[in-house]
């Protein structure tokens, strides 16, 4: 008896994908696969059966909240780059500066232009590395 693989093996060479997710067809074809193998003479009790539906329905409905929650986070983000144009910033590091524009990369991450006051330019500025916010002057 043939078992195939199911989903992603992770190894030390090999990370498995942060999208990687079981949607309801892989569920429900990880059950129909158990029930065709199952030992004819211990099937699988209607309780197991309700219980794995179950744990199954718990899981998608947590990881439509967390994309959700990663959403809010990203919105909230974007909301906090915009706020910060035309404010004085200070850096990680001490640098100073004003912030002119707030851009946003492929995966969502807002970048910030600061212009310091030693005159240089940064356009590349992560949220995280603001450490003080003032109004500009």
């Amino acid at each position: 008896m043939a078992i195939e693989a199911i989903g992603l093996a992770g190894t030390a060479d090999t990370a498995i994908p942060k999208n990687a997710a079981i949607g309801q067809e892989d569920f429900l074809k990880i059950l129909l696969t158990q029930l065709r193998f199952q030992d004819p003479l211990k099937p699988v009790d209607n309780q197991q059966f309700v219980a794995q539906l179950a744990q199954f329905s718990a899981l998608e409905i947590n990881r439509q909240q967390s994309e959700k929650v990663d959403t809010l986070l990203q919105i909230n983000a974007t909301e906090q780059a915009m706020d910060l144009i035309g404010k004085q910033v200070e850096l990680r590091g001490g640098a100073v500066g004003e912030v002119t524009d707030a851009a946003f990369g492929a995966n969502g991450e807002a970048r910030l232009t600061v212009r310091t006051t030693a005159g240089a330019v940064d356009p590349n500025v992560r949220l995280i590395d603001v450490i003080r916010v003032r109004e500009a002057t």
